[in-house]
């Protein structure tokens, strides 16, 4: 018996009838006035979707289902003498708006563990890739080889109620989310550890399974991937990989290709690139500065030099936040209380918060920067250096199979609640500039 799909359709019926409700009675009130500027540049703070797992506070950071991320690492159930939430969950908490009890979640673990075979013709697929493929091709290519497995896509051929989509897609979504820890590892001993894999241990949790298949047997290394899925899990609706899944869903694309479509923009250099964006920039400061721990004042030279060569600090800013990510904030406590409270300092962790104390009134300085704090991408590779996760093309796959949750648990949810295909209007800039008084010429 499936608890928690029997929990979430009890959530769901009542809430499609009332967003229809809302639709029908309100649905000609207006949420904003939109500026020119927001419609070339990428329609930033738009409300132009609903996205029920999370929301963006500009001074809070990131809230799941109203719940912050110190409130999440606290309330969350955890692993046995375990210190971090479990990321199961967090997809507990994001697709039924309720905080789970202890039994809820080693359920949701154990209903993962007999999803979690990975057909065989997806590492088939992965073996005939060129060795120079980067890992998040090889991850989108692994997802898409897996869409033969979809229960939606075979039900909507034979032809099914739409009151009945988000059964099937609850089930893709499920056993996609089971089986991605298992595809990670497998790319990461594919490309990095000549091709000798590990097999999963099914008493493990979903995360501490991903770090036993990688090849990290450490009680900090669980811990910390434990806490990497759980803050990377979602980020509102607006971001690359959330609003792709969400798109490419409204075409009735079933899960796997919907999230092959997330992950393709997870990939982006300007998205989830970024945190090894952070780690080649550290690294080239390192060897221009002569190896080492630099000086602050080294570290504000080389910010400024970076400014002045029209380049950005990778890790700095934010679309929405207006103060420090707390996922940072949470990635800086884990440094501190694991690896530097353990008497094992590290000099790339070092180098992270002391960029953190430097960087910000550089940035501010320059005029040009609405928020000079750190994101998550600030850190997080630093922490995966530190345990010898060194391969930084790698890092951004361990975001996507985090990312999953946030991405698959709204999926579910728009099916559910009957949300139509996307179809925004566009206009011309000739169309803008008649609209504006700018006379033609």
């Amino acid at each position: 018996m499936d608890t928690l799909k029997d929990k979430f359709i009890s959530k769901a019926k009542p809430m499609a009838a009332e967003v229809k409700a809302i639709i029908k009675e309100h649905g000609d009130k207006k949420l904003g006035e939109y500026t020119v500027a927001q419609v070339y540049q990428g329609m930033k703070s738009m409300i132009g979707l609903v996205t029920e797992t999370s929301k963006l506070d500009p001074d809070e950071g990131i809230r799941f289902r109203g719940y912050t991320i110190p409130e999440l690492r606290d309330k969350l159930p955890k692993a046995p003498k375990g210190t971090e939430p479990l990321p199961e969950g967090i997809f507990y908490l994001m697709l039924s708006g309720e905080l789970p009890t202890q039994e809820d979640v080693l359920g949701l673990g154990n209903n993962w563990a007999r999803r979690a075979i990975v057909p065989k013709h997806v590492f088939d697929v992965l073996d005939e890739l060129p060795a120079a493929t980067h890992p998040m091709t090889m991850f989108s290519i692994a997802v898409m080889a897996m869409q033969t497995e979809s229960l939606f896509a075979a039900a909507y051929r034979k032809g099914i109620s739409k009151k009945d989509y988000w059964d099937y897609v609850y089930e893709d979504s499920m056993n996609l989310i089971a089986r991605l820890p298992r595809v990670a590892a497998y790319i990461y001993r594919k490309k990095y550890k000549n091709n000798v894999h590990i097999e999963p241990d099914p008493k493990l949790d979903w995360a501490a399974n991903l770090a036993h298949m990688m090849g990290y047997e450490d009680l900090d290394v669980r811990r910390l991937m434990r806490m990497y899925m759980t803050i990377h899990a979602d980020h509102e609706g607006g971001n690359v990989s959330a609003h792709s899944t969400h798109l490419v869903g409204s075409a009735l694309s079933d899960p796997y290709l919907a999230f092959a479509a997330g992950m393709n923009g997870l990939a982006g250099p300007l998205h989830g690139l970024a945190n090894q964006e952070v780690i080649m920039w550290i690294m080239h400061m390192r060897e221009e500065l002569g190896g080492g721990l630099p000086t602050k004042e080294q570290i504000a030279a080389f910010i400024k030099k970076t400014l002045e060569e029209g380049k950005v600090v990778p890790g700095y800013g934010h679309a929405v936040l207006r103060k420090t990510d707390p996922r940072f904030t949470a990635q800086q406590d884990f440094y501190n209380r694991y690896i530097k409270g353990a008497g094992k300092k590290d000099d790339i962790c070092e180098i992270v918060q002391m960029v953190y104390e430097v960087a910000p009134p550089i940035l501010a300085e320059t005029g040009k920067i609405k928020n000079p704090w750190p994101n998550v991408d600030a850190h997080s590779g630093a922490l995966l250096m530190h345990f010898g996760i060194t391969e930084f093309d790698f890092y951004t796959v361990l975001f996507g199979v985090s990312r999953a949750l946030g991405v698959l648990a709204s999926l579910v949810w728009d099916r559910a609640l009957g949300s139509p295909i996307e179809r925004p209007g566009s206009v011309t800039t000739e169309g803008i500039k008649k609209k504006i008084g700018i006379p033609a010429v």
